[in-house]
């Protein structure tokens, strides 16, 4: 049976993937998503199988280090791991499903993409019904388990470069600085511009500024009117 291993060391470490081996089971995959709470663009997940005793240098929750260390243990983790699956939800899953439920979906899609199949999971504070394979939910778990902190940074990573490329199809929101995320900065961009169209309408205050805009456009052929009422 599967306890807690104590964790006698900072960071990340491989006892979860070692206990779940000594239970007989030989290919352990770790998820985590990046992306729940962004005001625009997907949400990315992705599932990473690691080799025994795989020591990655500094490796962590990727909220915890610095960009360039991110990407040194992107570039590491793909070379060395045994497997590693990346997936999805749009903005418009996330508005019709809930970011929850979306966040599963881009799990599950990350599992498909996965070479070979794992028989253990382990997951960042989340489950995944209907996933036929034994799986098991660490909270925290990018800053416990190895495999989850390489997919924290994989799916991290993956999403920062989708939004350096949304940036360039809407430079006025400034997506390459903020990701997406609600800073000052995107704030005042969407009060000048408006949601585009990889702004989640469902979060606030998105949803907000759509029902406010809806109402100024109703009342009046103005169309300085939205800008003028956030002026």
């Amino acid at each position: 049976m599967l306890g807690t291993p104590s964790l006698t060391t900072w960071g990340p470490t491989e006892d979860f993937e070692g206990e779940a081996r000594c239970c007989g089971y030989r290919c352990v995959a770790g998820l985590d998503e990046a992306g729940r709470g962004p005001l625009a663009g997907p949400v990315v997940a992705a599932a990473v199988v690691l080799p025994r005793r795989c020591r990655l240098v500094g490796l962590n929750d990727s909220k915890q280090i610095s960009e360039a260390d991110r990407l040194r243990l992107f570039d590491e983790i793909v070379h060395r791991a045994v497997g590693i699956g990346v997936g999805a939800a749009s903005e418009w899953e996330i508005d019709r499903l809930n970011i929850l439920e979306a966040t599963k979906l881009a799990m599950r899609r990350a599992l498909g993409s996965l070479p070979p199949p794992p028989d253990f999971l382990l997951l960042d504070a989340v489950t995944l019904p209907g996933i036929p394979v034994p799986q098991r939910s660490l909270i925290k778990g990018d800053g416990l388990s190895c495999s989850i902190a390489a997919a924290s940074i994989i799916a991290k990573v993956t999403r920062d470069r989708l939004m350096v490329e949304y940036h360039r199809w809407y430079p006025q929101y400034n997506f390459a600085e903020h990701k997406g995320y609600g800073t000052p900065d995107h704030l005042r961009r969407l009060r000048r511009h408006g949601p585009c169209p990889i702004h989640r309408a469902s979060f606030s205050p998105i949803s907000r500024l759509e029902s406010r805009s809806s109402q100024l456009f109703f009342a009046t052929d103005d169309p300085q009117a939205f800008e003028a009422a956030d002026a």
